[in-house]
């Protein structure tokens, strides 16, 4: 029998975002089946001047490597017209980042875990400790429900939209 790891994904689009959100939402429902989001944030754009963003949090179980997801989630964003020759702070139809996969730490297939934006950015911090509140973030040892307590809440502004996805 073969465990399952905690998944934990960051999306985030400022290209017809809604409509690629969902899309990704989709391809992530049928390749892991039981999604838990996050409520969807919008937050101006980070490092660039460009349009508002649309962030969330996606947790899953998978049975899948971290190379497996990791190849699933290029194709993902390929499918969906990410162009990564593009500098790292710009416009993108779909971004998807691995959060942390279960316990594992340190780099791996070229990234960093848990990743650093965890306690950088709001719009992945906020989302992360609504949707897992009492999960640890390993560095740490404090739970993503307390980071965001202490997190300045003031320097970077974001808020929840409506958002409707099947």
């Amino acid at each position: 029998m073969t465990l399952k790891t905690t998944l934990a994904l960051s999306l985030g689009s400022n290209i017809d975002a809604q409509r690629n959100i969902c899309l990704a939402l989709d391809a992530l429902a049928s390749q892991f089946s039981a999604l838990r989001l996050s409520s969807i944030y919008e937050s101006e754009s980070i490092g660039f001047a460009g349009d508002n963003f649309l962030n969330l949090v996606v947790a899953v179980e998978t049975e899948l490597s971290l190379v497996l997801v990791q190849e699933f989630l290029k194709q993902l964003e390929e499918s969906q017209g990410r162009d990564r020759t593009q500098a790292k702070f710009s416009s993108r139809p779909i971004d998807v980042d691995i959060l942390f996969y279960g316990d594992d730490s340190g780099a791996a297939l070229g990234i960093d875990l848990p990743r650093a934006e965890i306690t950088c950015n709001a719009f992945v911090l906020l989302p992360l400790a609504e949707l897992l509140p009492k999960t640890r973030h390993k560095p740490t040892g404090l739970t993503y429900e307390a980071l965001w307590a202490s997190y300045d809440k003031d320097s970077q502004k974001l808020w929840p939209i409506e958002f409707a996805w099947p």
